[in-house]
């Protein structure tokens, strides 16, 4: 028996990982050493010297563009985000970024056309070949975030009078032309309309004679152009797919969408979303102070007019907590747990709408839910306030008028989180961007307006 024991396997690390890596980088690059950034560059994957060239300053990243640029794999161009890719590809050859668009997979080369320079994207184009000329211009002509942009023009289709051992023969014959990866061959009618599936592994499992008629899958979901991406990645999700055709308005296929463009979707969208959600937009590495507080601060002016509303309430009630502090004291519970309530329920309701899970068909059955799990939550807590506040304060009425303040704060607050997202999609607006603001502005003047009113009545009056 081998009692020796294997050797653990290394574990891997971004090179923007090793400080003295990025520090190396940057010293090569101020000296303007284009051997050494060669060197240090050559052997890394293209994903990582995408994440190098993220992590270094703006001026270092230029200067790595210029000089070695020409010489590093066209890959890390579709790796980069596209405010740092924006930012270099003016330092870059034409000749090699037209060639560039060539090797990389149509998707990929369209996103990277798109964040080129009107000027330089003609000399761009005019240095690449015609086929990847056509294709990036194609992308080009639809809409950003759609099926158009987003697939890619490589795909693998057969008549559907083929069999099997014609599709394998046709696919060794014309490798060169296949896609780097796929997962389905599409099986089209004689005007290249899709109507069915095989999967490759299906395809494999076959033997050469039978018809791909007869192994592929059908109705085909179909991917329109003109879809938007979230769209599609709804689908994708909805239906387990790895991948889907796109046509166009005739039904005819012009591409397809895979699933690691979906993941990518994916992340986008959750990431804009949870960010629009704080009432902030992406805050990239590279983006300047200046440019942060341009995109906070709206947000935050609207906060402190909704903040001088909610104090401008408080004060009509000065005279009872002048003769009572508890009040004062007690106030911000109210108002805080309130809020929170308020946010549990809008953060459920966006993702719903994000999803298209909410819809106008059902939003009464999640209004009525938000409503009943607010009112029960608040049930909850204003009896444990109450007994709280009695041990406290030895007060009673206090008790009273906190346990009413809160449940009213509470159903308030769920119908809020719900209603208020609804209404603003209704309006045309985003109801991730601002819901929060107008959220929080419901909580804190119901909650301070209800337990200031129901103590002044209950207790001084």
């Amino acid at each position: 028996m081998n009692t020796e024991t294997e050797p653990a396997a290394e574990q891997r690390h971004a090179p923007s990982e090793d400080a003295n890596f990025i520090v190396n980088i940057i010293a090569a690059a101020g000296d303007h050493d284009g051997p050494a950034l060669r060197r240090q560059l050559a052997n890394l994957d293209p994903a990582d010297i995408a994440d190098v060239i993220e992590h270094v300053p703006l001026e270092t990243a230029r200067t790595i563009a210029k000089m070695v640029g020409r010489y590093l794999p066209p890959e890390f161009l579709a790796e980069l985000s596209w405010e740092r890719r924006e930012e270099i590809l003016p330092e870059l050859p034409n000749d090699y970024v037209g060639r560039a668009l060539g090797q990389l997979d149509t998707d990929d080369a369209a996103a990277v056309a798109a964040d080129i320079d009107e000027k330089q994207l003609g000399r761009v184009l005019a240095a690449a070949d015609e086929d990847t000329r056509l294709a990036v211009e194609e992308a080009l002509s639809f809409e950003e975030e759609t099926a158009g942009r987003l697939m890619q023009r490589e795909y693998v289709a057969a008549p559907e009078g083929d069999s099997v051992g014609d599709v394998i023969d046709r696919m060794r014959e014309d490798s060169a032309e296949l896609p780097d990866e796929f997962f389905e061959i599409y099986v089209v009618d004689a005007l290249m309309r899709p109507i069915g599936a095989v999967r490759v592994s299906s395809l494999l499992r076959a033997r050469r004679e039978t018809p791909l008629i007869d192994i592929m899958r059908s109705p085909l979901i179909l991917i329109r152009q003109e879809m938007d991406q979230e769209e599609v990645a709804q689908t994708f999700q909805k239906y387990h797919m790895a991948s889907a055709p796109v046509v166009d308005g005739a039904g005819r296929i012009k591409g397809m969408v895979t699933v690691d463009d979906i993941v990518d979707v994916i992340s986008e969208e959750s990431e804009e979303d949870l960010l629009k959600l704080a009432g902030v937009s992406e805050a990239a590495q590279t983006d300047s102070v200046f440019k942060s507080v341009r995109a906070r601060a709206p947000w935050l002016l609207v906060n402190l007019g909704t903040a001088i509303i909610a104090s401008w309430v408080i004060s009509n009630f000065e005279g009872s907590i002048n003769q009572l502090i508890a009040l004062a004291v007690l106030m911000p519970i109210v108002a805080s747990m309130g809020g929170n309530a308020g946010t549990q329920a809008l953060a459920v309701a966006v993702r719903a709408i994000a999803s298209r899970d909410l819809t106008e068909g059902n939003a009464p059955r999640y209004i009525l839910r938000e409503a009943m799990t607010a009112v029960s939550n608040g049930a909850i807590f204003a009896v444990v306030l109450a007994v709280v506040v009695s041990i406290w304060f030895q007060m009673p009425l206090l008790a009273l008028a906190m346990a009413l303040a809160i449940l009213i704060n509470f159903a308030c607050a769920g119908l809020a989180g719900i209603l208020v997202p609804l209404t603003l999609r209704r309006f045309g607006a985003d109801p991730a961007v601002s819901s929060s603001v107008f959220v929080t502005f419901v909580t804190d003047i119901v909650g301070f307006l209800a337990f200031l009113g129901l103590a002044t009545l209950i207790l001084l009056s």
